[in-house]
């Protein structure tokens, strides 16, 4: 499996991380889960971190069976409704940068059998 990782490094304008996430739920998440051939769409927000580590208030994670389904879904219309749906949460709440991750996954599932 092949997982995109978009990691939101900068910071919530104050005051408003929980309207942030409403509106990244409510907004784009519908934009991501449109995407063709992804397998799964995890949105992780941030509770803590490691002193001296950089903030990343929310890490995207977008898994496909391959990297060609990846590069099908970047080239899609669905990709391109879902970076104008983030780009408009995120000129409303955040400062910083994103950097995009794709990964090979090695999932190993702990739950007893």
């Amino acid at each position: 499996m092949i997982t995109r990782f978009a990691l939101f490094q900068g910071r919530i304008r104050d005051g408003q991380d929980a309207a942030f996430r409403a509106a990244i739920l409510s907004e784009v998440l519908p934009e991501w889960r449109a995407f063709p051939g992804a397998l799964s769409v995890r949105v992780n927000f941030a509770e803590f971190r490691d002193d001296g580590a950089p903030s990343i208030p929310m890490i995207l994670a977008i898994s496909y069976p391959d990297l060609d389904t990846v590069h099908a879904a970047l080239a899609s219309p669905a990709r391109t409704r879902a970076k104008a749906a983030t780009e408009a949460v995120l000129a409303r709440f955040f400062d910083g940068q994103i950097h995009h991750h794709v990964t090979t996954a090695h999932d190993h599932d702990l739950t007893p059998a």
